[in-house]
């Protein structure tokens, strides 16, 4: 306790955010593994207790969230523009929120997330979180410049795929569904999912924004 009472005090104000963002994207990595994992568990109940799981998550990051807000309003030092550590911690809180709406919906609707589209839809949204944090952790001295532009590549790449899977699988779903309240839940189930997909370009788009002013 006493240590870490210490290295608050030394630590430099700008680090600080450095460190906050990725936690933040440490947690996303997190999310959507376990999104994964419910998309792939056919029992209810056991989909609930990792939906819980993710819901405790999501609010883990909103509190770091919050703190970085906190430290934006009482530092006048600060890594890179105040507009953009908004920008950015707002819209890693908006991957967060997503992947638990996503998740969520799953079991209110009472859905079978066993569909080849449903599950794709997860990888991609994995892997987006993946990249996002391996972009945001080269924030902190922006020397492995190849590293952070292919993870935003990949992001891009992540997004289009998102796109494209939601395309055929909606068309899927009109031709095969018969069940008209089940083509509306899932198109929704989908439509929160592809949303993962944008958010984390919205935040690639960002930290493209802050290495071509930085570095």
């Amino acid at each position: 306790m006493i240590a870490s009472t210490f290295l608050k005090i030394f630590l430099p104000k700008d680090k600080v955010f450095y460190q906050l963002f990725e936690d933040v994207a440490s947690m996303l990595v997190k999310m959507g593994e376990k999104l994964k994992e419910v998309v792939n568990e056919p029992d209810f109940d056991t989909r609930a207790k990792l939906i819980q799981e993710i819901e405790d998550m999501e609010h883990v990051n909103d509190d770091l969230t919050h703190k970085i807000f906190t430290e934006l309003g009482k530092n006048f030092i600060t890594p890179f523009d105040r507009e953009d550590i908004h920008y950015l911690a707002t819209s890693l809180d908006d991957i967060a929120d997503y992947i638990y709406a996503s998740a969520k919906k799953i079991n209110f609707y009472r859905v079978n997330p066993n569909e080849i589209g449903i599950q794709k839809m997860a990888d991609l949204i994995a892997n987006g979180c993946v990249q996002v944090h391996r972009a945001v952790v080269e924030l902190r001295n922006m020397k492995n410049m190849r590293q952070i532009t292919d993870a935003l590549v990949a992001i891009n790449s992540i997004e289009n795929q998102g796109d494209d899977i939601f395309d055929m699988s909606i068309e899927k779903l009109f031709a095969s569904e018969p069940d008209a309240k089940e083509v509306i839940k899932k198109r929704e189930i989908y439509q929160v999912m592809e949303i993962v997909t944008d958010k984390c370009e919205d935040a690639a788009n960002v930290i493209e924004s802050i290495i071509v002013k930085y570095a």
